[in-house]
């Protein structure tokens, strides 16, 4: 049976390299009916929080990955294999594989003149008890692992100095403590990202070193941002719950991060999960930096948000409403909203006017819109809307009567009533906006533009 593994350390938000890595797996697991095992590293005491286990949690669950399916083991914690780990030091030591080491830094450098040699060798064959304990790595030969993005890498022994996988002690060091979570978990397939690469020799000598069968590797590409530089969480928008936060849609997000680095084949890119998760292998991964555009994104949520059917859309949209908001009206408009909005946090900026007592103005457009004729044009806009019909072709006819009195065409002559009406220039279209808000509101808030530009 297939047995993928995702095992983030509860120690920040949910980067998006890790969503697109768990997505990958879940693929997987989905694919062969297999199990997908969620392992918290956990044993960074110092930096661990609950709320951020929680937070993996439910991050997993909002892009589809659901700690009730069938498919999901976990959550486990590496904290609870301490004495596995344990035992596979005193086994490797036991064996000839693991020596105990009581060099320091300073004294290695003493030795080699350069701290950038690594380690010696100086206490392989001293017989000690105590100390740090290393793994030998043999003298010569290489380490070939074969990966199913990278395919075959090989890394020359020569290049590996015995690396530390216990503490003085005796708690492991994360290198042994990965490896002994997955033999213990029956890992068969480890998927994550570049940057574990150079430690995967390392830990194949140690899982043959304990008798067990490494598992198949695959290593996805790096996700950079559009300075190809490698997403960073001190400089690139990379936390999934801010995407959330901002009313990205799930599916979206997840179709998105699908991408990075696979394709389904086609010109198709837009795909929901069902249709793509059967897709997808490991061997069609593209090794090369994937580029996460935010844009690209931004223009997929779009999409999938004037997908929804309409009464969709109004739920999806209720966390963005204020308390007190009408939502009768909203409903009204919401259609209209659904063609503009490419997040819906855009909604609030987009329908607040409707539920506001008077509009918040915003400055530029305001200095934009009433200048020349705005006056004579809200004034005679106001005369024809005390009796016009409330309906958004007999507004706009009103509308464009107005302006021919001044020579203007409708494009111009609507500017100062939208930003009379709405407080700016950009927004839903303009009449059936009027006609939702009312001919009394609409006309108190003409006459109060009209005392602001005249008074």
């Amino acid at each position: 049976m297939i047995r993928v593994r995702f095992a983030p350390s509860p120690t920040g938000m949910f980067h998006v390299g890790g969503a697109r890595s768990a997505l990958f797996n879940w693929a997987l697991a989905e694919q062969a009916g297999g199990r997908f095992v969620l392992r918290i590293e956990d044993t960074d005491a110092a930096r661990n929080r609950p709320e951020w286990i929680d937070g993996i949690v439910s991050a997993l669950a909002w892009i589809g990955i659901d700690a009730g399916s069938p498919l999901f083991e976990g959550p486990y914690f590496q904290s609870a294999y301490s004495e596995q780990h344990r035992r596979a030091v005193d086994t490797l030591v036991a064996a000839g594989r693991a020596y105990h080491c009581v060099c320091t830094r300073d004294e290695v450098e003493a030795r080699t003149g350069s701290e950038h040699r690594g380690y010696d060798g100086f206490c392989r064959d001293r017989g000690l008890t105590e100390g740090a304990v290393r793994f030998r790595t043999p003298d010569e030969g290489v380490t070939v692992v074969k990966d199913l993005v990278r395919g075959t890498v090989e890394f020359p022994h020569t290049a590996m100095e015995d690396f530390v996988v216990a503490r003085a002690d005796g708690s492991p060091l994360f290198m042994l403590a990965n490896v002994v979570d997955d033999v213990e978990m029956r890992i068969s397939h480890v998927v994550r990202g570049e940057e574990h690469l150079s430690n995967t020799p390392k830990q194949q000598l140690l899982w043959e070193a304990l008798g067990v069968t490494p598992p198949v590797w695959a290593h996805l590409p790096v996700i950079v941002n559009e300075k190809r530089q490698k997403l960073s969480k001190r400089r690139d928008k990379v936390a999934l719950e801010a995407y959330r936060e901002e009313g990205y849609l799930a599916e979206a997000m997840v179709n998105y991060l699908m991408l990075l680095g696979w394709g389904p084949g086609g010109d198709r890119e837009i795909m929901p999960w069902a249709e793509m998760a059967p897709l997808f292998s490991l061997e069609d991964v593209n090794p090369s930096p994937a580029f996460f555009d935010e844009k690209k994104l931004r223009a997929f949520n779009g999409e999938y948000i004037r997908a929804l059917p309409l009464p969709e859309f109004v739920a999806r949209c209720e966390p963005w409403l204020e308390p007190g908001w009408d939502r009768e009206v909203f409903a009204k408009v919401a259609g209209l909203a659904q063609t503009r909005v490419a997040v819906l946090s855009e909604i609030t900026a987009n329908v607040d006017f409707l539920f506001l007592k008077e509009p918040v103005f915003d400055q530029a457009a305001w200095d934009k819109a009433m200048k020349n004729s705005a006056a004579e044009i809200l004034g005679g806009y106001l005369a024809r809307l005390e009796k016009v019909e409330m309906d958004p072709e007999s507004l706009k006819t009103a509308l464009e009567e107005v302006g021919a009195e001044y020579g203007l065409k409708l494009g111009k002559a609507q500017a100062p009533v939208r930003v009379a009406i709405t407080g700016r220039t950009v927004g839903l279209p303009l009449f059936e906006s009027i006609e939702a808000l009312g001919r009394e509101r609409s006309a108190e808030r003409i006459r109060a533009a009209l005392a602001r530009l005249t008074g």
